[in-house]
């Protein structure tokens, strides 16, 4: 009976994960206030039944009354979230706020699955993400100073960065962590907000010289300390906002030239990186060493089809490090390739409501915040999912929001609040051009008022 349940299951689970994906891209596009929210709301429906589904499969397989427990944690600290912003936020975005709730929700899923305890972990680590950024859009929205610490920012990133690569002992072949924290997280954020304050001033060859400079300094310590794939998410975004600020055509193509050339020395430099290479490149050439970890999850996504085995029917554990870099191949193989699809489309679609927000916003340092968080997001979801399927070279970066990790996991949900913050400004900034167009009008209808009234004299 079990195994038929565990069986149904999957596709229960598919069907509801289509249906909310639909609703990702459908919500944005209804104008009628009343239909959206309607749509959020079965948002809301559908996140709850596919948690409910996947952890009654998972307490019949295991009998362990810590996934019951747990399953309890998980409802209430989504119910709290959901509460608070609308009674703190009026002016959220909802549909960022479901996205970021049922990508946490396949999180802790997988991590249930796959280790109790790390899933504990990763909830309390969510539970007091959440309390910080609650503060966040409030910030952003009174505090106008933050455009004026330029090099506060950038100070902060090249400090901690040091001291990483000063102080941090090699883990994977990389220096990531000091004192239990990935600092390079973190300095995502300082990083972006760096860039669009140097850049929000001043756009002349002087200034992207030295905002150049300094994005060199924090790339070239996270390549000495061997953390490849935060020093490419940090030169994409380096990229993006300079061309978007400029609209130069030239400096995109030099940047690309540029770290063309540094993905060569790097090749040559490291032995790490032409490990990572060998093993994109033919895993099964070297599969006892560096390739069996992108081998093995080749196999587990092979293994799981189009609609996956089921969960707790597969055997993640088998690839190295599943619980951070390869939970995707993880998701692949016990939910199926079509649910994977439709993670990837949730991510796109987050990504894609960041953008919108980003081209709405009039001020340009906040508009560049914006764009560059989503950038970085974005490209982060690339570079583990192009990893996970041998698609580019693996980088040993996390999933946004699904991955083991404290330290993503914080970075990730506070970069979502300040992006929360930036829409309320948005929504601020309507406001204030409907209420001068209004105000507008009526002078115009004052002035005709008063030229009838003389015409009648």
């Amino acid at each position: 009976m079990i195994n038929v349940i565990v069986e149904l299951s999957k596709y229960i689970i598919l069907t509801l994960m289509i249906v909310y994906t639909f609703h990702c891209f459908y919500t944005v596009r209804q104008p009628d206030e009343e239909e959206r929210n309607e749509l959020l709301r079965q948002q809301l429906i559908l996140i709850f039944f596919i948690d409910f589904t996947a952890f009654l499969v998972i307490y019949l397989k295991t009998f362990d009354y810590k996934v019951v427990r747990f399953y309890i944690e998980m409802q209430i600290f989504f119910a709290v979230i959901q509460i608070l912003y609308r009674v703190l936020y009026k002016k959220a975005s909802l549909l960022l706020l479901n996205n970021m709730c049922m990508l946490l929700s396949v999180g802790f899923i997988m991590l249930c699955r796959l280790d109790i305890t790390m899933a504990t972990k990763q909830l309390l680590v969510a539970a007091g993400a959440s309390a910080v950024a609650l503060a966040i859009p409030v910030m952003i929205r009174k505090m106008r100073f933050l455009r004026k610490l330029t090099w506060i920012y950038a100070g902060i990133g090249v400090v901690l960065l040091a001291a990483v690569f000063l102080l941090a002992r090699t883990s994977y072949g990389a220096k990531l962590t000091l004192l239990g924290v990935q600092p390079s997280e973190a300095i995502k954020i300082t990083f972006v907000f760096f860039m669009a304050s140097f850049l929000s001033r001043d756009t002349s060859l002087k200034a992207v010289v030295q905002v150049s400079a300094v994005a060199a300094f924090h790339v070239g310590i996270l390549v000495l300390s061997r953390d490849l794939g935060s020093a490419v998410i940090f030169f994409v975004a380096y990229l993006v906002m300079v061309y978007v600020s400029t609209r130069n055509v030239g400096y995109l193509g030099l940047g690309l030239v540029g770290g063309s050339g540094a993905a060569v020395v790097a090749y040559h430099l490291f032995g790490h990186v032409r490990q990572r290479v060998s093993a994109w490149k033919d895993p099964m050439a070297v599969y006892q060493n560096e390739g069996y970890q992108i081998v093995q999850s080749l196999f587990a996504i092979g293994t799981g089809g189009w609609f996956g085995m089921g969960l707790c029917q597969g055997s993640p554990e088998s690839i190295p490090v599943v619980k951070n870099d390869f939970i995707f191949s993880a998701i692949c193989e016990e939910l199926g390739g079509i649910f994977a699809i439709c993670l990837i489309l949730v991510c796109m679609s987050f990504f894609l409501m960041i953008v919108n927000i980003a081209l709405r916003i009039i001020n340009p340092f906040y508009k560049l915040i914006a764009l560059g968080l989503g950038t970085e997001y974005a490209f982060q979801v690339f570079l583990t999912i192009g990893g996970a399927t041998k698609f580019i070279p693996m980088t040993g970066v996390t999933l946004p929001l699904v991955s083991y990790g404290g330290s993503s996991l914080l970075s990730t949900i506070l970069m979502l609040a300040i992006i929360q913050g930036l829409y309320i400004l948005r929504e601020d900034e309507d406001e204030e051009f409907e209420k001068r167009k209004k105000e507008a009008l009526q002078r115009i209808r004052a002035r005709e008022e008063i030229g009838d009234r003389t015409r009648r004299f």
